[in-house]
């Protein structure tokens, strides 16, 4: 059956459509209350002159189509496809690594707390999202601190002969060792911890409040202390949550700069009424039709204000938040060169974000502000409204505002002024500072605090032979030759990369203990996902746990991070972050190859002279060290020899040459 044949036999009922090339690949996914008219709408004369449309529809050879109930189902489906097919024509965002979440193993033995940016169905429970991101790392080391529960990577499923440095400073309990703690102790610990990330700081405190006086019934006086310590810091966080909840609503305000097939967007993460954080989202060489490229996202801290998930109840519908369509540019904003029949459609295009930012989460803000109306804003509101109407942390109804006028408009311009700024920082080739590098690093990484220090570690030998490693340090924005260090790898016979690897860092972070000296705040391997892995165990083989781990594999350039391997991170090309990783990687490469480089001349150097007869391992090495190089020993007469080593050795490497 041919394209228009098929179109006429598409029911009228709502749902989802994907339209296909001749490959059989989807190459855009798009939902309609009426499926027949919306895809027969493609194909009117009219819109054939409309770039954007003429343009997938010569490519499109087929279409598939799913009927849902209703409108709502359509746009979950629509997002869901968008996700899993990553269609060419489509607005297309990343979803990961974009909110931190505390992930709660339940599913463990001994369960433990992690930050994690990837919601996975798992049997963990997940809490958040915290803005900013570091507030989610607080929030653990919080729970070290009091609770005793380990973020650590240490194989639970089996006793260890001696627990790691963090049972020792108080911040685990300790359930690798047999005997360090009990099972009813360990569960009433995360039992705690339930209780404290789920909001329920009552019930925590008057769990607390009886176990104290139970304990000092018992004459355990040292337990009672802690009990009574643990009661302090949460009424304390409960009484700061009272007041940030007072000020005001959750909300999220955007704002964007398009400009020459290029665009950027602000994110303002309202919470409290205070901007607790800032994000940025680019798309390049933007298609005729939607946005094609996936966007980089990074995001910056914005203040001391901070907030975590729970959401104030009080609503303020003014005059300002209007619903009202801005029509035309939006404002939110648009570059002057913009021409009127621009082929970039912002309504579509924030619909398009919102679906993919929000729809699936657990958590929505109260509140979206965005500078442009778009066809499915009310039905977008319901579904999301419905999704969090069993959720108990947030209020279930979401509404979106396009505000006309007043303080929520302002806020929607200083959005658009910021993306703005972003825009001329990404696209305009702005150098960034070294703080903002460090804190996208941070961001994109996961690391508890801002980089400091890199140490970064290759391999270089050929098929085996000579097998070297170096190590090249990044402080303080700049490369420190001073502290890189040149590896001989003596364990390993033959070509061997993982073992290599894991000589190396074993060697040198033992060194580190034995010294006691301070870790890196990163350390980076040039290499896969084996590297990775044998680094990991050499650390591990060190009792050295929860030391942030990254490697870049070369061809790729994706980035791998220890922990989270499953979830690769695919840095955007213009990146500043890359941009650095790649320049550590790079030096590590160049200085290891130099040193193999160097291995390597002098074994072959040293092979040839010591095939004459007469010249032996010193004479050797003076000849070398004299004349710089085998050829000019070659060269040199008879006489320049004879200055160096004896007259009968200078004629027999002299009659070795001529011969």
């Amino acid at each position: 059956m041919d394209l228009p044949a098929k179109i006429r036999s598409i029911p009228t009922e709502p749902g989802v459509y994907l339209y296909k090339n001749a490959e059989g690949e989807v190459i855009y996914v798009g939902k309609a209350k009426n499926l027949r008219n919306r895809v027969a709408s493609y194909f009117h004369e009219g819109r054939w002159e409309d770039a954007k449309t003429g343009t997938l529809v010569r490519e499109a050879v087929d279409v598939d189509y799913i009927i849902v109930a209703n409108n709502k189902e359509a746009l979950a489906l629509e997002n869901n496809l968008i996700k899993q097919r990553k269609p060419r024509f489509n607005i297309l965002l990343r979803d990961d690594k974009t909110y931190p979440y505390v992930k709660l193993t339940l599913g463990e033995r001994w369960p433990r707390v992690y930050v994690t940016r990837k919601l996975r169905k798992d049997g963990s429970a997940y809490y958040g999202p915290y803005f900013p991101a570091n507030l989610a790392y607080r929030i653990v080391d919080l729970i070290h601190r009091n609770f005793l529960i380990p973020s650590c990577k240490v194989d639970l499923t089996r006793f260890h002969p001696r627990p790691c440095l963090q049972f020792y400073i108080k911040r685990c309990l300790g359930p690798c060792v047999q005997a360090l703690t009990t099972s009813e102790l360990y569960q009433e610990a995360v039992r705690d911890v339930k209780l404290f990330l789920e909001g329920r700081p009552t019930d925590l405190s008057r769990s607390l409040h009886a176990r104290m006086e139970q304990a000092a019934a018992a004459q355990e006086y040292e337990r009672a202390a802690r009990y009574r310590d643990l009661i302090s810091t949460v009424e304390q966080l409960q009484e700061r949550q009272r007041i940030a909840a007072a000020e005001g609503d959750d909300a999220d305000v955007f704002g964007y700069h398009y400009e020459n097939g290029m665009l950027a967007v602000n994110l303002f993460h309202m919470r409290g009424g205070k901007m607790v954080d800032r994000r940025e989202f680019f798309w390049e060489d933007l298609p005729e039709f939607g946005t094609a490229v996936e966007p980089v996202e990074t995001g910056t801290a914005a203040g001391p204000g901070e907030q975590g998930p729970p959401a104030s109840e009080s609503s303020n519908q003014s005059e300002e938040s209007s619903r009202a369509s801005l029509g035309g540019d939006g404002r939110g904003r648009l570059s002057p060169h913009e021409r009127p029949d621009d082929s970039f459609h912002p309504g579509e295009f924030f619909s398009a974000l919102l679906k993919q930012l929000y729809i699936g989460q657990p958590y929505v803000p109260r509140n979206l502000y965005v500078p442009v109306d778009f066809e499915d804003r009310e039905a977008l509101e319901d579904l999301l409204s419905e999704q969090g109407a069993d959720n108990s942390v947030r209020p279930a109804r979401v509404h979106i505002f396009v505000p006309q006028r007043g303080d929520k408009r302002s806020l929607i311009d200083l959005a658009g002024n910021n993306a703005k700024q972003s825009y001329d920082q990404r696209f305009r080739v702005l150098k960034p500072n070294a703080q903002k590098i460090r804190e996208e690093l941070q961001e994109a990484i996961s690391l508890p605090e801002l980089p400091k220090r890199i140490e970064c570690f290759d391999i270089s030998h050929i098929q085996g032979a000579e097998t070297v490693a170096s190590m090249v340090v990044w402080e303080d924005g700049k490369m420190k030759k001073s502290d890189y260090r040149k590896f001989i790898i003596r364990s390993v016979a033959g070509v061997d990369d993982f073992a290599s690897m894991r000589e190396v860092v074993t060697r040198r972070y033992k060194r580190l203990q034995d010294e006691q000296k301070p870790m890196p705040s990163l350390v980076l391997i040039d290499g896969g996902l084996g590297q990775l892995h044998a680094a990991a165990e050499a650390l591990d083989g060190l009792e050295i746990i929860n030391q942030p781990l990254a490697a870049i594999a070369k061809r790729e350039e994706i980035l791998y991070v220890y922990g989270q391997e499953k979830d690769p991170i695919a840095l955007d090309h213009h990146s500043p972050v890359l941009h650095l990783i790649q320049l550590i990687r790079d030096e590590a490469h160049r200085f290891a190859v130099t040193f193999h480089r160097k291995r390597r001349q002098m074994r072959d150097r040293s092979t040839e002279l010591l095939e004459i007869p007469g010249v032996g391992a010193s004479t050797t090495r003076r000849l070398l060290e004299h004349f710089g190089s085998v050829q000019a020993v070659k060269q040199a007469d008879p006489a320049a020899l004879s200055a160096v080593v004896t007259r009968t050795q200078a004629e027999a490497i002299k009659n070795h040459f001529q011969k």
